[in-house]
C-alpha cells in the first residue's frame, strides 16, 4: 500500500478520493487551509479519524514540505475559486504552489512516484464555434457592451453570422478569467517542470462537478447550490442571462473514478484530460431536472443579469479519456438527486442563501444587469 498526500482533501472532490483510497488500504495525509468561504465551522465531520491532517497553506514552503515528507503519491486539489475580482490570489495559489511543490520535491530529494492535480473547463474561455460560411473559429470573450444589451450569443468574427457552439476537446486553450488563467500556469508548471525531474504528472480539467460535500456556503459552489436553496426557501431561482447557455455537469463520484484511474495509468502521464458528463444541458434544463428532484412547480426568474467573465457554452469533449476506458455512469438527475438528499441533512442548510456573496459580486460589477431590449 502507498502513502499519499491530497492537498484540498477536506474539500469537495479531495475528500472523495481520500474516501476511496481509505477503502483500498492506503495510508493518507490531508493539507488543507479550511478556507472559511467553504468551511465556516472548520474542519469537516466527514474527514475520517484515521487520517493524518495537517490544517496549513500550499503556499506556505515549510508546511508544504512538512507535508510532502515520506508521502509517494500526490492529489494535488487545493486551489482557490471565487468570482471575486482579487486577482493575486488566483495565482499566488493555483500557480505559484504546483511550482514550489516541485521544487522542494527536487530539492529534497523525495521519492514522489507521481502528481495527479486538478485543472478546469475554464482554460477554454470561450472554447471552439463553427461558422457555416468561414468554419472553426475560437471566440475572444463576450465584451461587455454586448452583455449590457442582452446579445447573449456568440458571432463570427469575420461575417458576423451566429456561430454554432462545438465540444472542446484538449488542445484548445483561451483562458481569460484571473481563475482559468491560473489553472492553465499550473498546467505547465506541472507538467514541464515534473517531466525535466523525471516525475509522472497527469492533468484532469473537470467540468462542474456536483455531489455531496460542495459546500453551500461558496458563491462559487455553483447552480446546484444556488437554485436548491431558492427553492428549500421558497424564493423564485434566479437565472443569468436567458437560461440558453449549455454545460455539462459531472457526478464527484465520476471525477473520483477518473482521478484514480489516471494515477495507476502510465500511459496518461504528462496528459491532460477533459473529465466531463458527456451532455450538454442547458441552464434552463438543469432547473427543471432540480425541480422534478424536489417535486416542485419552479416559476424561475429572468431579470437579465449576467456574470461578467461567464462564457455562453462550455461543453467538454471526453473521447480522450474515454479510449482509456472512463466512462460518466451517473446521469444528471441522480447526481442533483443525491446533493439534495446531502443537503437536506444539514443543519442550517435551507436557512442560509448567500445574499452576502451575491452582494458583493454585484458591489464589484461581477453580476450586472443587461437594458432593455
Amino acid at each position: 500500500m502507498a502513502k499519499y498526500l491530497v492537498t484540498g482533501g477536506a474539500g469537495f472532490i479531495g475528500s472523495h478520493i481520500v474516501d476511496v483510497l481509505l477503502d483500498q488500504g492506503h495510508a493518507v495525509r490531508i493539507l488543507d487551509n479550511l478556507q472559511p468561504r467553504v468551511h465556516p465551522g472548520g474542519k469537516p465531520s466527514y474527514i475520517p479519524e484515521d487520517v493524518e491532517f495537517i490544517e496549513g497553506d500550499v503556499r506556505d514552503g515549510d508546511m508544504l514540505a512538512r507535508a510532502l515528507r515520506g508521502v509517494e503519491k500526490i492529489f494535488h486539489l487545493a486551489a482557490y475559486q471565487d468570482y471575486m475580482p482579487d486577482f493575486s490570489t488566483f495565482f499566488h495559489v493555483n500557480a505559484v504552489s504546483p511550482a514550489l511543490m516541485v521544487e522542494l520535491i527536487v530539492r529534497d530529494k523525495m521519492r514522489v512516484e507521481k502528481i495527479v492535480f486538478a485543472s478546469t473547463q475554464a482554460v477554454y474561455g470561450e472554447g471552439t464555434y463553427l461558422c457555416e460560411r468561414d468554419g472553426i473559429f475560437y471566440p475572444m470573450p463576450r465584451a461587455l457592451e454586448q452583455l449590457k444589451e442582452r446579445r447573449w450569443g456568440i458571432r463570427c468574427p469575420q461575417c458576423g453570422g451566429e456561430g454554432q457552439w462545438q465540444l472542446i476537446d484538449e488542445s484548445t486553450v483561451s483562458p481569460h478569467t484571473a481563475y482559468a488563467i491560473s489553472k492553465y500556469c499550473s498546467e505547465l508548471a506541472f507538467i514541464n517542470l515534473a517531466r525535466r525531474y523525471g516525475i509522472p504528472a497527469v492533468g484532469l480539467r473537470y467540468s462542474i462537478t456536483q455531489g455531496p460535500r460542495n459546500s453551500f456556503y461558496n458563491a462559487y459552489s455553483g447552480v446546484c447550490r444556488i437554485f436548491a436553496q431558492r427553492i428549500l426557501n421558497g424564493s423564485r431561482p434566479i437565472v443569468f442571462e436567458d437560461g440558453g447557455q449549455l454545460r455539462d455537469y459531472t457526478n464527484v463520484e465520476d471525477v473520483t473514478r477518473a482521478s484514480l484511474m489516471v494515477m495507476d495509468m502510465c500511459e496518461a502521464d504528462f496528459q491532460v484530460f477533459n473529465v466531463g458528463g458527456g451532455v450538454a444541458v442547458s441552464v434552463m434544463e438543469f432547473l427543471r431536472a432540480m425541480a422534478k428532484v424536489f417535486g416542485k412547480d419552479v416559476d424561475p426568474l429572468l431579470t437579465g443579469e449576467f456574470r461578467y467573465g461567464d462564457m455562453r457554452h462550455t461543453v467538454s469533449d471526453i473521447g480522450t479519456l474515454r479510449r482509456l476506458g472512463w466512462e460518466p455512469r451517473v446521469p444528471l438527475v441522480e447526481s442533483i438527486r443525491r446533493y439534495v438528499a446531502w443537503l437536506m441533512e444539514q443543519p442550517d442548510a435551507s436557512g442560509r442563501l448567500n445574499l452576502e456573496a451575491d452582494g458583493d459580486m454585484r458591489a464589484r460589477g461581477v453580476i450586472q444587469k443587461g437594458g432593455q431590449r
